[in-house]
């Protein structure tokens, strides 16, 4: 694993420690990572994720796992049984290659959403956290690779990715209207391009980061010396290490509930450097093809984090170049235990 941010991660004072906290998607990349910070806090957890266990990407020792299907409203009554708070990363999707070729599948996730709220507010669970994305900001403020940084304002009038993005917007609204029709205390961040080691790095799923990762590794593995990069590699995006994500999780969820806030790196670069990035970090120069008719998604996307400073005194602050190392070393350590296993 790699190293927690600096400083230590305490448990939040007003942390219902004496129930378990659920976390749903713990089968994922970001859940994966939050399971294991919760259990090094001492917190008891019950990790909940639709794929069989040998398909999660983390187990943790000293977690209660369990396999639902959390789109059921049984499902969610099982999973908050007993559970003091909940964490809702649970979400059917991936990289622009997905979620621009599977709108229904990350539409239907608005049922997990639903019948977790509805599960938690029978159950009286104390907090609940539900995991959103910057892709309900509106298309038209992201059209320039020269982005002006998306304040939480800027998703209205609404106009967000189709598909994944008006599930995460419509999501937001259910938690905010629980809130002030049943008192629960609900808390909403919106994800900016999430990063690191233990998460998908190819099949259809993986993110920029990642795939860029493996690219430039199998490149250097198979000595064809080139790379794809989707678009013309000037679109812009930030990019933010799940060290950083974690944390961020954890102060939104301990501090004062405000309207959906921005959780991303405010670090701006285009793929092109992303891809510049990487190749140092390999210490290789790769020839690259560009391919034009590629998903891309918007132009430019970046974090304004004025609310989430002002509101909890923080934000995210890993550089791009140190996260992206350890990015590196992981993926690259998996693929060449492949390479070696397909030359045995």
């Amino acid at each position: 694993m790699p190293a927690l941010p600096a400083g230590p991660l305490a448990v939040p004072d007003n942390a219902d420690t004496a129930r378990p906290a659920l976390v749903a998607g713990a089968g994922g990349f970001i859940g994966g990572h939050l399971v294991r910070t919760l259990r090094r806090q001492g917190r008891e957890v019950r990790a909940v994720d639709v794929k069989p266990v040998d398909q999660w990407y983390q187990l943790v020792d000293g977690a209660e796992t369990r396999t639902l299907d959390l789109s059921r409203r049984e499902a969610c009554e099982a999973a908050v049984d007993g559970v003091g708070e909940v964490y809702n990363l649970a979400a059917d999707m991936g990289g622009m290659g997905f979620i621009e070729n599977n709108r229904a599948l990350c539409m239907l996730s608005v049922l997990i959403n639903t019948h977790l709220l509805q599960a938690s507010r029978d159950a009286s669970v104390g907090r609940f956290f539900y995991a959103s994305s910057a892709c309900v900001y509106a298309a038209g403020k992201q059209t320039s690779p020269d982005v002006v940084p998306l304040v939480e304002s800027d998703a209205y009038p609404a106009m967000p990715e189709d598909g994944y993005g008006w599930e995460k917007l419509f999501s937001e609204r259910m938690c905010r209207h629980f809130a002030e029709d049943f008192g629960m205390e609900t808390r909403v961040a919106r994800f900016h391009n999430v990063y690191g080691p233990h998460g998908t790095y190819r099949g259809g799923r993986e993110k920029a980061p990642a795939a860029m990762c493996r690219k430039v590794i199998e490149a250097v593995l198979d000595g064809t010396g080139e790379i794809e990069i989707w678009g013309d590699g000037e679109q812009t995006r930030s990019f933010m290490y799940v060290d950083d994500c974690i944390r961020g999780i954890q102060t939104i969820m301990a501090g004062p509930a405000v309207e959906p806030v921005n959780l991303g790196s405010a670090e701006l670069v285009t793929i092109n450097q992303l891809a510049d990035v990487v190749e140092d970090i390999a210490g290789t120069r790769l020839r690259r093809r560009h391919r034009l008719d590629a998903p891309q998604g918007v132009r430019g996307r970046s974090s304004d984090n004025t609310l989430l400073r002002e509101t909890y005194g923080w934000e995210p602050s890993t550089a791009l170049r140190t996260g992206m190392a350890r990015t590196y070393a992981w993926i690259a350590e998996e693929l060449e235990t492949e390479y070696q296993l397909v030359a045995v």
